[in-house]
């Protein structure tokens, strides 16, 4: 399993927290900057973004991948549909929340979410 990043920085303890969730620790941790122009188009932008990641169109269809999404929902929208014409699917993403009782904001690994599984479940509930 690959992990994208593309929030803050994850600290050790969040790495061990995704490791105990998912079964192993990720093969490979890449964390990806996203700063986007507010006056630009964000679909250009987001396949730019996803370009320069630099992996294959082989790598996206074979490999098992894990993603932290940006906190700007319309940059994570457009990520997220963008993953899924790369790779076929919907990827898994990691859920973080505020840790409870710390004298400073951190966060930690509230759950993996299966989004491909998400889709699946949705479509036995169409009308």
């Amino acid at each position: 399993m690959h992990l994208l990043n593309f929030a803050h920085p994850l600290t050790a303890r969040q790495l061990d927290q995704i490791a105990a969730l998912v079964g192993s620790p990720p093969e490979q941790v890449r964390e990806i900057k996203v700063q986007f122009d507010v006056e630009q188009p964000f679909i250009d932008q987001t396949v730019r973004l996803v370009d320069e990641i630099g992996i294959s169109a082989q790598d996206w269809q074979t490999g098992g991948w894990l993603i932290i999404l940006p906190s700007l929902n319309y940059i994570a929208a457009l990520l997220l549909a963008e993953l899924h014409g790369r790779t076929g699917h919907f990827p898994a993403i990691v859920r973080l929340k505020t840790a409870a009782n710390t004298v400073i904001t951190e966060y930690e690994v509230a759950e993996i979410i299966n989004l491909e599984t998400v889709r699946q479940s949705a479509r036995s509930r169409r009308a």
